[in-house]
């Protein structure tokens, strides 16, 4: 069952006011905790002028519940903002990546990363505590799980409800039904839910891809097709994670959204 609001620890998260120096000191102190020794899981973030919403998504990233050594790595794609000067102050790596471009991007935090897994993560997402968890359990208990993807619900930032998008995640969990029954699980793959072997990811030529297909879902393919094993989807409720829908109102509204997805769906 999908939560009709949000829970009150994702909205608190949220609601947290990234420039007060108290969040900075929060993503501080909560990171050391998820360091504990080398890195063992490496999470990846692009991030191009976050300044409103990284340190949300750090700090719950640093706050996840887990047994694994965790580094995160963010990734500045040329930001204009003050996006580095944040990440830096909370204490977080960061590198410079002067291409632009999600791929260029996603591949040059995989080319730092130190830890067996990589996770991928977007900087206007808020992740439960067992999200790290919940991803990296399917790759550790299982060699032929080459790759993770879980499920997410939105976050209103326009005129669209929380209750509307309730009864659109049904049907979003519809269309990857039908893309994994009729057309490609990996086609479910997000770039800012999934994970996968640090080492099998580098050996198909991490996140590149052809013209006209999507980085995240064409690694997954990749990783499959190599014969690593079979993509595996998370679905606990507790790894569930909240992203905002700005790209729904990007591409004009939900309604509009749909419309394209159903278009992209039947390859129009």
């Amino acid at each position: 069952m999908r939560p009709i609001y949000q829970p009150a620890y994702i909205q608190e998260l949220y609601n947290t006011n990234p420039k007060e120096i108290a969040t900075t000191v929060l993503v501080q102190q909560a990171y050391q905790q998820l360091q504990k020794g080398y890195p063992e899981v490496s999470i990846v973030m692009p991030a191009y002028n976050e300044e409103e919403n990284i340190l949300q998504t750090l700090l719950s990233l640093s706050n996840n519940t887990t047994k694994w050594s965790v580094e995160i790595i963010v990734v500045n794609n040329n930001s204009k903002d003050n996006t580095e000067q944040m990440v830096v102050a909370a204490g977080i790596p960061c590198i410079t990546e002067m291409q632009q471009g999600i791929t260029v991007a996603r591949n040059a935090g995989l080319a730092v990363a130190k830890g067996k897994y990589i996770l991928n993560a977007d900087a206007d997402t808020i992740y439960p505590k067992d999200w790290i968890e919940q991803m990296i359990n399917p790759l550790a208990e299982n060699e032929y799980t080459a790759a993770v993807y879980g499920r997410f619900s939105f976050i209103p930032i326009g005129s669209t409800g929380r209750f509307t998008y309730f009864f659109y995640e049904y049907f979003a969990d519809f269309m990857r039904w039908l893309n994994k029954t009729f057309r490609d699980e990996a086609m479910n793959a997000y770039g800012f839910n999934s994970g996968f072997r640090r080492e099998q990811g580098i050996s198909v030529d991490g996140f590149n891809h052809p013209p006209g297909t999507n980085e995240d879902g064409w690694l997954a393919l990749k990783l499959r097709n190599k014969g690593y094993g079979k993509l595996f989807y998370v679905t606990n409720i507790s790894a569930l994670v909240w992203t905002t829908d700005r790209r729904i109102q990007i591409d004009g509204g939900l309604w509009k959204g749909i419309i394209k997805r159903l278009k992209r769906m039947i390859g129009l």
